[in-house]
């Protein structure tokens, strides 16, 4: 067995939906590797090696390999741990002026969405092959979409004729299509912004 074996065990066997709960050790390994693998990914798309995420990470490519047995389970983590913090950017939105939310959630969920650019045909395969991983993802990216847009529109900054989803649709393209650079995306945006705020018309005064 090697030392890597010894410090890691069999714990990896929980993350790939067995009994036993990881350890310390292993736990620390996995988060140091899907943070590599994120920036790894997007310096070098998919052209990135596994080598080259364990390197980035400090451990070895067995340990690597022991938590992820084939690259594509390296992209389905990466995209999961991605949506957990665009919904966490979500949630801290709610302390913030309802326009001001609205403005601060787009600009994470933009980046988030650029942040699929480099590796997007792996994660069309990783959702080929799980597709629930698309629809519970979609379902819960629309649902904080909604829930802040629907706080502004309660509260009069945001037009009442939209949904969360018809902003997703809008951004999402927009964000990973390889023909708009993120500079214009930074164009763009205000435009949908602009798009989105609900304008109070008053009266002439005389």
């Amino acid at each position: 067995m090697t030392s890597e074996e010894s410090e890691e065990g069999t714990s990896v066997e929980s993350e790939l939906g067995g009994c036993r709960p990881m350890r310390a050790d292993a736990r620390r390994n996995y988060a140091r590797l899907v943070t590599a693998a994120r920036e790894v990914f997007a310096a070098e798309g998919e052209g990135a090696s596994m080598e080259a995420v364990a390197r980035k990470a400090g451990v070895g490519v067995g340990t690597l390999y022991r938590h992820f047995p084939r690259r594509i389970d390296l992209v389905e983590s990466v995209y999961k741990i991605d949506v957990d913090e665009l919904m966490e950017a979500a949630d801290a939105t709610m302390a913030l002026e309802p326009w001001e939310a609205v403005v601060a959630y787009l600009e994470a969920f933009v980046r988030y969405a650029q942040s699929k650019r480099n590796f997007l045909n792996e994660l069309r395969e990783a959702f080929e092959k799980n597709p629930d991983l698309r629809l519970d993802s979609r379902e819960r990216i629309d649902a904080a979409t909604d829930r802040v847009i629907r706080r502004g529109q309660d509260e009069g900054v945001v037009r009442t004729d939209v949904h969360g989803a018809d902003v997703t649709q809008l951004l999402a393209p927009m964000c990973t299509s390889a023909t708009i650079s993120p500079e214009q995306t930074a164009r763009l945006l205000p435009l949908i912004l602009d798009g989105l705020r609900k304008i109070s018309v008053t009266e002439p005064v005389g």
